[in-house]
C-alpha cells in the first residue's frame, strides 16, 4: 500500500518553482502566507492541518531572512501535524565557510548545517559549495541528505548547441565536477588555476590545452561576483578560443556580475533554475521529482 503524496509547502515567490516540481511529482502545494511588521518582524501562516509528511521548497539565495523563516516554519509544522519534513533548497547557502582561515572566523557551515539538521528529517539540494568535505552529511547531519548534479543537465544542454566544444573549469575545485559533465559526452576538457587575492580580486592560469579556434564553455556550480569567469574568459579569447560561452548551476549574479562577464566577451550565459534567473536554460523539476519520490518511496 503506499503512502499519501507529500505536501508540497511554499512561499508566494516561489510559487511558479512550486507548481512546476508539484506538476513533476504530483504532489498538492500550499502556499505558506507571510506578514511583515513596521520592525521587520515576520508573521507566518500555514495550513491549519498538515499530513505526516511535508515538503518546504525554499531556495536559500539572499539567505538571512530565510533562515529565520526556516526557524519558524518548521517546529509550526510539526505541531500542525507534520511528522516529516523534508527542505528541498536548491541552492543551499553559507557552504563555503568550511574552516577557520584566520583566528577567529566563524565556521558558518557547521553552524548552519547543524541549525538545519535540528529543523528538518532531509535535505536535498543541488551542487552544494563543498570543498573541504566529502559529502553532504558531513556538513549538515541530517538523516536523510540528497546531492543532486546540474552538470549532466547543463552537459546535455551543451551538446545540443555547440558541435565539439572544449569545457574549461575555472579553478582546481572544479575539476572532479567538469571532469564528470565533460566525460558523459566525450568532451575535451581542462581546468584552470585560481589564486583568489579577495572577493573580486582573483587571477587565473589557464591548463595547458589548445584552445584555438575551440567553442569553449567555461563550466561552474555557482557565479557570485563573476569576476572569476570574466578573468576566464579574457584569458581563453586572448589564447585564441573562437568563442566562449559561461554554463553555471547557481546563477547568483551578485551586484553587477553578469555585467562584468558580458564584457569580458562572453558570447551565451547559461544557467540552471535553482535560482531564478534569466539565463535560465536547464529545470531542475524532473530531477528533483524523481529524487523525492525515491526519498518518499
Amino acid at each position: 500500500m503506499s503512502l499519501p503524496s507529500p505536501l508540497l509547502l511554499h512561499f508566494e515567490e516561489d510559487q511558479p518553482a512550486a507548481e512546476q516540481l508539484a506538476r513533476a511529482c504530483g504532489m498538492v502545494t500550499a502556499a505558506i502566507a507571510r506578514h511583515r511588521f513596521p520592525d521587520g518582524e515576520l508573521k507566518l501562516r500555514l495550513p491549519p492541518q498538515l499530513p505526516a509528511r511535508v515538503v518546504l521548497l525554499r531556495s536559500l539565495h539572499h539567505p538571512n531572512e530565510k533562515l529565520t523563516e526556516l526557524l519558524l516554519v518548521a517546529p509550526a509544522a510539526r505541531t500542525l501535524g507534520a511528522q516529516h519534513l523534508t527542505l528541498v533548497t536548491p541552492y543551499l547557502a553559507y557552504m563555503r565557510q568550511d574552516m577557520a582561515f584566520n583566528p577567529g572566523e566563524v565556521v558558518s557551515q557547521r553552524i548552519v548545517g547543524r541549525f538545519l539538521a535540528g529543523l528538518f528529517d532531509a535535505v536535498l539540494t543541488v551542487d552544494p559549495h563543498l570543498h573541504r568535505v566529502a559529502t553532504l552529511e558531513e556538513a549538515v547531519p541530517v538523516p536523510q541528505a540528497v546531492v543532486l548534479s546540474g552538470a549532466p543537465l547543463l552537459a546535455r544542454l551543451i551538446a545540443e548547441r555547440l558541435e565539439n566544444p572544449l569545457l574549461i573549469g575555472p579553478d582546481e575545485e572544479s575539476a572532479q565536477w567538469i571532469a564528470q559533465a565533460a566525460q558523459g559526452h566525450g568532451f575535451d576538457f581542462g581546468v584552470c588555476r585560481k589564486v583568489r587575492h579577495g572577493d573580486r580580486d582573483v587571477q587565473i592560469e589557464l591548463p595547458t590545452v589548445n584552445v584555438h579556434g575551440r567553442s569553449v564553455v567555461v563550466l561552474d556550480d555557482v557565479a557570485s561576483s563573476g569576476r572569476t569567469l570574466a578573468g576566464a574568459a579574457r584569458l581563453l579569447l586572448a589564447a585564441g578560443a573562437a568563442t566562449v560561452d559561461v554554463a553555471v548551476t547557481h546563477a547568483l549574479f551578485a551586484g553587477d556580475a553578469l555585467q562584468v562577464i558580458q564584457d569580458a566577451g562572453v558570447r551565451q550565459v547559461w544557467s540552471t533554475d535553482t535560482i531564478t534567473h534569466p539565463s535560465n536554460a536547464v529545470s531542475m523539476a524532473e530531477s528533483i521529482a524523481q529524487a523525492l519520490q525515491a526519498l518518499h518511496a
